[in-house]
């Protein structure tokens, strides 16, 4: 009767958190990598439509972003088509901002799905349900994760891909210890998750680390092991349409994607860091200032829990393959000069395993009744920062940050997503001062998307201004946080931000100007 009933507040609670999740990623903003991964699928689709008709695909083979994989759009696609149209309604955007909009809400469905996974991976591991569900909240409400979840279209779809093949994988292992029958079809289940991952980000090829480190207790059965290879091979052909022509583009892609040809500066810690020359201490500030306190205390509480976990066989294949396979892709990332930027976007995979390790450990060393008071305080502390932060929770930073000048050292609107907010005071500024609709606005790329159904007519990029445009025109300013000019002569009108918890100072994430 007990379990019925955490069982339906658990229930509830996903509820409530899926159908708040998916209408605020319906109300979002639109990122700057959303006009990219959709034209990554253009191209893509009719490149294999040339392949099929004439056995080539010449706008592929020299497209930039000829790597970067399409899977998830697989999946996404239809259901973007299937609701964009009340998407558009709704957001009144043009045809083409509600196709992207719409994404949003697939990349939230299949962050949701990944808690599930989550929650059975960890369960494994702390045998508990309660723990186990309220883990899995934090894991959900962990404002870092949630607002990437309401748009991020590749890392987090990479993210939930990962945790879904890291279970079954550790499921497969847990099966063969415990001798249990083992199916043909586990093998090829697992080869087609763990090849879609590879086809959403090249990187997901580190999961092979991952199994390597939990596989080795059933080596002897390579006959099956063979099988899976097979269709892991067949799988990752078939979901790249630029292997098609030659299967070395494996090569070619993994080479691109470390060295990806894009060298962006990330505020961290008041330095300007480029991504493409890293210094190690990059990985190790970011996940300082962005893993929750409680998360920090409790990794680095392992060497106290360490003789009582490993008790147990089946949670030790769990737990220590999670263990081991975070702190390696970040020694990876480093030994191989990987160029990430934004944070720590690239490597969000690796945060709920440190999630699952760390909650497990504060399990272990705090007993029931003492882990139900943190990690609640912690949920309703999530909880606040969600709301105060909205919609830009995917900047956040914890505490440690707060004896800091955030905007001073921090990124905070990396995305751009502030666009949504400045469209809405550019139709309000323009209807109030009866400005004509053909007057420039010049910005990034995405808020004309917005602006067009309203009659607007001409857009431009901010650093247009510098050349001395013709007057009278409306300016914002967004994106990164990288120090630049305001427009000269120009009168701001208005500003958006947000306020943390506990912290007085307002963030600002974007600017208007009127410029006469």
């Amino acid at each position: 009767m007990i379990l019925s009933f955490q069982k339906k507040i658990l229930y509830l609670f996903f509820t409530i958190y899926f159908l708040t999740g998916s209408y605020l990623s319906l109300t979002n903003g639109i990122s700057h990598d959303e006009y990219h991964e959709q034209q990554n699928w253009i191209i893509n689709i009719a490149s294999v439509k040339d392949f099929f008709l004439t056995s080539s695909y010449d706008d592929l083979l020299n497209y930039r972003d000829k790597y970067h994989g399409i899977a998830f759009q697989i999946i996404s696609q239809p259901i973007q088509y299937l609701i964009k149209d009340l998407v558009i309604y709704y957001n009144n955007t043009s045809e083409l901002g509600g196709l992207l909009i719409s994404k949003h809400f697939v990349v939230f469905l299949f962050f949701s799905i990944s808690g599930l996974f989550f929650f059975l991976i960890i369960n494994k591991i702390t045998k508990d349900f309660v723990v186990s569900g309220i883990s899995t909240a934090l894991y959900l409400t962990y404002p870092y994760l949630f607002g990437h979840a309401l748009f991020n279209p590749k890392d987090i779809p990479f993210l939930s891909f990962w945790i879904i093949c890291s279970y079954f994988s550790l499921r497969l292992v847990e099966d063969f210890y415990l001798k249990k029958k083992i199916k043909i079809s586990q093998f090829i289940v697992l080869a087609f998750f763990t090849a879609f991952l590879v086809s959403i980000r090249i990187i997901g090829l580190l999961i092979l680390i991952q199994y390597l480190v939990s596989i080795l207790i059933f080596l002897q059965i390579t006959k099956k092991n063979l099988i899976s290879l097979f269709f892991f091979v067949f799988f990752i052909y078939i979901l790249n349409p630029i292997f098609w022509h030659n299967p070395l583009e494996l090569i070619n892609s993994i080479k691109w994607m470390g060295k990806y040809p894009q060298n962006i500066c990330t505020l961290t810690n008041g330095s300007c860091l480029y991504s493409l020359s890293l210094p190690s201490s990059y990985y190790f500030i970011w996940l300082f200032y962005k893993l929750p306190i409680l998360i920090l205390i409790g990794y680095f509480i392992f060497p106290i829990i360490e003789s009582k976990i490993f008790k147990n066989d089946v949670v030790s294949i769990y737990y220590g393959t999670l263990l081991i396979i975070a702190p390696v892709i970040i020694i990876i990332f480093i030994l191989k000069d990987v160029a990430i930027y934004d944070e720590l976007r690239h490597l969000l995979f690796i945060f709920p395993l440190i999630l699952i390790v760390s909650l497990s450990n504060l399990y272990i060393y705090l007993k029931k009744k003492l882990f139900y008071i943190f990690a609640t305080l912690v949920l309703i502390f999530f909880v606040m920062e969600n709301i105060s932060l909205n919609p830009y929770q995917y900047t956040w930073l914890n505490s440690f940050s707060k004896f800091k000048d955030i905007e001073k050292n921090f990124e905070v609107d990396y995305w751009g997503i502030s666009n949504k907010n400045l469209q809405k005071k550019i139709i309000e500024f323009s209807g109030k001062e009866k400005i004509p609709k053909s007057i420039c606005i010049y910005g990034d790329y995405y808020v004309k998307e917005f602006l067009l159904p309203h009659n607007f007519e001409c857009f431009g990029q901010y650093g247009e201004i510098d050349d001395g445009k013709q007057r009278p025109f409306i300016a914002y300013q967004n994106l990164r946080n990288v120090k630049r000019s305001d427009p000269k002569n120009c009168e701001m009108i208005w500003s958006d931000g947000y306020y943390y918890t506990f912290y007085k100072k307002r963030i600002s994430t974007g600017k208007l100007w009127y410029c006469n």
